[in-house]
């Protein structure tokens, strides 16, 4: 048996609760994964409230990311993962409890230089900027990424994949603090969305050609501010709705006199190949930045702000939806031995 963090009835923070339930056995080609940490992401919430379900036949418990230690190995797996080695993960679900069974393919090794809590803010994150950037939107060097909810976990690492990728990144947050944490990460510019129209400060930063690509959490609230302030051929990016869904006017009118392209992206619902793919092209590219600082010039860094107990996971939900955090809340699950 094994704790986890079950939610029987959607709704509220305090919807979750902590049970006992059978800990999951390795099939063929998965890894058995001891979870020290794992780290919350919005989708988290939205399946708290029952509104966004885990795909059919993957596990009902919360958590889309771990890491932790090998704790065993199923049949069939083909590299030489040893009990023991350090790994994070990219989960379908099943985080938030103390084991976690994971085809092999998405696993890989914690940096040198990270801790586990380091590492459990790195899968969902940066494996979903990653994609955004490299498989969907194809960025190239030199081009203006406009990266809404800049100090967000995806946020944090696009900034910083984007200046990886020789592009130059503008932010929008909700406050100075967070605009100042975006630009020490590397964002040339941030606007406050609160106080400022994004789309005319992008206008003047591009000296009026717009961004290139524009990633967007937000969806309906920002459409008319992104289509104005998008580059003409430019990739407008959609991988959440968190500012609605409903869209009126004219949208198709407006993107298409700028020949913009619309760009709709999941990554919980894609196949295992392609996980394992982006796993892959992230391992080889991004990855080795995260290591000793002196052997990379373009050195990468996991967020995180803040820590909690796996007993505290309703704070952690709740701090989450105020949006008080810059960067990634991290579980602690249980501590490394």
């Amino acid at each position: 048996m094994m704790t986890a963090v079950c939610v029987d009835t959607p709704g509220g923070p305090e919807s979750m609760l902590l049970r006992n339930v059978p800990r999951p056995q390795p099939e063929h080609g998965e890894v058995l994964i001891r979870v020290h940490a794992t780290a919350l992401n919005r989708a988290d919430t939205l399946q708290r409230k029952g509104l966004y379900p885990a795909p059919p036949g993957e596990s009902e418990v919360l958590g889309l990311e771990a890491a932790g230690t090998v704790a065993s190995v199923g049949p069939g797996v083909r590299l030489s993962w040893g009990l023991g080695d350090w790994v994070m993960t990219l989960l379908s679900g099943g985080g938030y409890a103390e084991y976690v069974a994971v085809p092999e393919e998405l696993l890989m090794s914690i940096p040198t230089h990270l801790t586990v809590y380091q590492a459990a803010a790195i899968p969902e994150a940066w494996l979903t900027a990653f994609q955004l950037l490299h498989f969907v939107a194809q960025v190239k060097e030199g081009e203006i990424v406009l990266v809404h909810a800049g100090a967000s976990g995806v946020g944090t690492a696009a900034v910083q994949l984007v200046r990886l990728a020789g592009a130059i990144p503008i932010v929008t947050a909700g406050s100075s603090e967070k605009l100042q944490m975006a630009e020490t990460l590397g964002a040339a510019a941030g606007f406050n969305y609160k106080h400022e129209d994004f789309a005319e400060k992008v206008s003047d930063f591009t000296a009026g050609r717009g961004a290139n690509v524009i990633l967007d959490c937000i969806g309906g609230s920002n459409w008319e501010r992104n289509v104005a302030c998008l580059a003409t051929d430019g990739r407008w990016v959609l991988y959440g709705c968190m500012g609605g869904k409903t869209v009126t006017g004219d949208i198709l009118g407006k993107l298409l006199s700028k020949r913009g392209q619309l760009l709709c992206s999941l990554l919980r619902s894609r196949s295992l190949q392609y996980k394992a793919d982006l796993v892959r092209a992230f391992s080889e590219r991004a990855l080795p930045h995260f290591s000793d600082p002196t052997s990379s010039p373009c050195r990468l860094r996991p967020v995180i702000d803040s820590m909690f107990s796996l007993d505290q996971v309703a704070d952690a939900h709740r701090h989450m939806e105020a949006n008080r955090n810059m960067g990634k809340i991290v579980i602690n699950v249980m501590n490394p031995q």
